[in-house]
């Protein structure tokens, strides 16, 4: 079975409490069939970094983009386009709108939104999209710009089932995370049954939203696998199934043949 980790913070990984390094992280992953994580930046010196953090490991592959809580200061717009042009980048983001935290910087995110969906156009690169209270102004933006000419998802998505008919209509693909595990989330998991399964990827956004029985603690790519596990319930499907559909999802959406992956 091969799963595959579509977003993980793994450079905010608390390495030093946990006692372990990335490769340890990764020979955990392994352990559970998450055989492969796409690792995203929020920030442009971020991405450096997490650049060089994974290396050449050829079982994660990476993002670049400026998080829509990360507008406080201005960033270049041509280094990003140049960043974005980086061969080990197979997606842009996480990019996006969040008012939940930040009233104030509504142009800018805006302005960083549509830049991101623009060089994904130019490059035929998908963008990976968060909205937090915020999901008429993203839905506009999106069909604005044209997002389906470049694809994307909308990760670790909290919304309801018709805000999911409206990103399936755009070509839009829906990432689920250890939320859907959590008491309070019925309405998201009537989204999960509504969304179907050739649109669906699963991600843990590490190191926040462990699942259960996981919560409070850091969370893990490992645990892919429990959410996998509990999608798989909800899809009415065996996990193997799962796993073999949304990674064929993962590697359409990011443009990696399977082969690559290694599946």
């Amino acid at each position: 079975m091969f799963l595959v980790d579509s977003h993980c913070h793994i450079d905010a990984l608390n390495y030093q409490k946990n006692n372990l390094d990335l490769d340890a992280v990764i020979d955990q992953a392994i352990a559970c069939d998450v055989k492969f994580m796409l690792a995203i930046a929020t920030t442009i010196p971020g991405f450096h970094a997490l650049k060089a953090l994974v290396g050449d490991r050829n079982n994660i592959a990476l993002s670049v983009g400026v998080h829509p809580l990360n507008q406080e200061e201005p960033y270049d717009f041509k280094e990003f386009r140049r960043l974005a042009t980086d061969s080990r980048v197979v997606a842009l983001g996480e990019t996006g709108i969040d008012y939940h935290y930040q009233q104030e910087t509504k142009a800018q995110q805006q302005a960083s939104f549509r830049e991101h969906i623009r060089t994904g156009i130019a490059l035929n690169k998908p963008v990976i999209i968060h909205t937090r209270n915020a999901r008429e102004d993203t839905l506009s933006i999106l069909r604005e710009e044209q997002v389906e000419i470049c694809g994307g998802v909308l990760h670790c998505f909290t919304e309801d089932k018709r805000t999911a008919a409206k990103l399936l209509d755009m070509g839009l693909y829906v990432s689920f995370s250890g939320i859907i595990t959590f008491n309070n989330a019925e309405q998201l998991r009537e989204a999960v049954r509504y969304v179907p399964l050739d649109r669906i990827l699963v991600e843990t956004d590490s190191p926040y939203l462990a699942p259960v029985p996981y919560r409070g603690k850091e969370n893990q790519p490992a645990y892919t696998r429990d959410i996998a596990e509990y999608l798989a319930v909800l899809k009415c499907v065996d996990i193997e199934t799962l796993a073999a559909a949304t990674t064929q999802n993962f590697s359409t959406l990011f443009h990696i043949p399977e082969s690559r992956l290694g599946v």
